[in-house]
């Protein structure tokens, strides 16, 4: 979570309010939100005093279940919805006053490209671009060719969109995103629905634009998402955010097991127990407990010392996938 100080810096904080990084200066964040809520008629809550904090420069993955509150909040950061209380800022910007002078300098795909289906690409991104009351017309042909070849669809621009497949329209729906020069991305579920080559199309695209120092936000509830693109990351659960820090940070939060397959767990997990070991678990072959602060090696060390025959010993963390489940209390995607 994060929170704000006189509007000069921002502390990004883990689950509890424990805090995970020093505080960030507002002109260092891309991304702000505080305590930024969204009630529906009829009561529902589908974002609950949110406080996200997106440095700039970093590919933030945006993460939970279906239902979670990613695409209301994504859609209340871009003005299309108004939050219920709380505030929000873009690129130091405040939302949605500063409406007109931030959103040009931020691209979107919020759920699902749209396009004329019996345009070409290239016509299609000429029709984006003309009624953009920022944009030079007398430039817009070559914007609209280096946006489609940024994407890889510069040899399909003269295409009927209706003609493209599933990742060519998410592709070029980032184009359109590409028309103008952006300081941020923000991207809602890029991936869904696309097969394994339309998904790694995309991913090498969010990739490749997060180079040139673009801040990209992009909502998932795919794991590999996170993994492969990803440097920090923020996780909701019906509406609240329960993580948020570096992708580094998130599997440092798991609390490692040390994991001995012997012939003689009884006298083993007694060992453990001896050595101060929590949560001890003993099944056929296999005891577990969580080490903490004890050194491995000394662990090991007393077992062989103890008589314990030891086949194995390893000390692994949790996965990511049994973080998020930890955090949200759902199963995630793990491939896309």
């Amino acid at each position: 979570m994060s929170q704000v100080s006189a509007g000069l810096e921002v502390t990004a904080t883990g689950p509890a309010g424990d805090s995970t990084a020093p505080p960030v200066a507002a002109a260092e964040v891309a991304v702000a939100t505080h305590g930024l809520t969204k009630r529906f008629r009829g009561g529902q809550l589908a974002v609950d005093g949110l406080d996200m904090v997106v440095p700039r420069g970093s590919v933030y993955g945006f993460l939970g279940p279906n239902g979670s509150g990613k695409t209301t909040t994504i859609r209340m950061l871009l003005g299309l919805v108004y939050p219920t209380s709380g505030s929000h800022e873009l690129l130091a910007t405040a939302m949605p006053s500063g409406a007109a002078r931030v959103l040009p300098r931020v691209g979107s795909l919020v759920e699902g490209p749209a396009f004329y289906p019996q345009l070409s690409g290239r016509a299609n991104l000429a029709r984006i671009d003309a009624v953009d009351a920022t944009a030079d017309r007398g430039t817009s042909a070559a914007r609209v060719s280096a946006a489609l070849e940024r994407v890889g669809l510069l040899a399909a621009a003269k295409k009927h969109y209706r003609a493209y497949s599933l990742g060519m329209k998410q592709r070029l729906a980032i184009a359109a995103s590409l028309l103008q020069p952006r300081e941020l991305i923000i991207l809602d579920e890029p991936t869904n629905g696309l097969d394994p080559q339309g998904t790694r199309e995309v991913r090498a695209l969010i990739r490749e634009i997060a180079t040139d120092g673009v801040t990209v936000l992009v909502s998932s509830h795919l794991l590999a998402e996170v993994e492969q693109i990803c440097s920090h990351v923020g996780v909701m659960r019906t509406g609240r955010l329960v993580f948020q820090g570096t992708l580094e940070e998130m599997r440092a939060r798991g609390a490692a097991r040390v994991q001995v397959r012997t012939t003689d767990p009884g006298r083993a997990s007694g060992v453990l127990k001896s050595l101060g070991l929590t949560d001890i678990q003993a099944s056929d072959g296999e005891v577990s407990a969580q080490i903490g602060e004890h050194a491995p090696e000394a662990v090991n060390r007393a077992l062989v010392l103890a008589d314990v025959p030891v086949a194995a010993f390893d000390t692994p963390r949790p996965s990511l996938e049994d973080l998020f489940v930890e955090l949200t209390g759902e199963g995630f995607d793990v491939d896309g």
